[in-house]
């Protein structure tokens, strides 16, 4: 289940892989895009991942495992552990406007 969380021309993060219409194996390959605003560019360097109900800040581990650019985000080989999991995805704009997604999903 994935869920956008709208503010006027803020970015949005779509998730290209894995799909997550049922569950997901590990390792797997994770690729975000980030759609701008057309007046605006998206900062890389602002994209926060939030783990579960805690939201417990792993950013620094998906950007030490990952390629992020202002078009998106690229992991190749993703070990992921077993479970449920939900995440809290952000990232802002050069006018400060903040795109989230939030994301649940299974791992076999």
């Amino acid at each position: 289940m994935t869920k956008a969380v709208a503010v006027p021309g803020a970015p949005q993060i779509e998730i290209v892989l894995p799909r997550l219409d049922g569950p997901v194996a590990s390792p797997t390959a994770i690729q975000l895009t980030f759609v701008p605003a057309a007046s605006s560019l998206v900062r890389p360097e602002t994209f926060k991942v939030l783990y579960g109900r805690l939201r417990i800040d792993i950013t620094q581990r998906l950007v030490n495992a990952a390629k992020i650019t202002a078009e998106g985000i690229s992991v190749k080989e993703a070990s992921l552990p077993k479970g449920t999991h939900r995440l809290l995805l952000s990232i802002e704009d050069q006018q400060g406007r903040q795109g989230m997604k939030s994301v649940d999903f299974d791992i076999k």
